[in-house]
């Protein structure tokens, strides 16, 4: 990320996350949010999660916002790599980034570069299968 550190903007759902970004975007310019929340990745869940409007975006994008559907897995590893990628898309279009939403290990996956563990599937199907007895 050659311009800056991202800034990151962390807070609960509906605490003005989005009006302090927009805020943000009218004092240093241009400007595009990688969301960090666990929920709007999620298509159709903009209401509960307080979304930012199709007008917000128009003013500040917001990336990571609407990829899955609710029945898709999405991991804290998917959440990092996707939201790197789109650190490196806004830095070498010369553009800053916030990162912002209430999902603290998303935030923690990202700012520190956490290492994660990869998926054991037959770890998970034991682990269902004693539940399921």
């Amino acid at each position: 990320m050659g311009i800056d550190r991202p800034l990151a903007l962390v807070g609960p759902t509906a605490s003005g996350k989005t009006a302090v970004t927009l805020a943000l975007a009218n004092l240093v310019g241009p400007l595009e949010a990688v969301a960090a929340d666990s929920m709007t990745v999620y298509r159709h869940m903009n209401i509960g999660t307080a979304t930012a409007t199709a007008e917000e975006q128009a003013r500040v994008p917001h990336h990571l916002v609407d990829l899955v559907d609710p029945a898709d897995e999405f991991s804290v590893a998917r959440f990092q790599r996707a939201a790197n990628e789109a650190f490196d898309d806004i830095d070498a279009r010369g553009i800053r980034t916030v990162l912002v939403g209430g999902t603290g290990l998303y935030h923690q996956a990202v700012i520190d570069h956490l290492s994660l563990p990869g998926r054991y599937p037959e770890v998970a199907a034991q682990l269902e299968a004693e539940v399921l007895e």
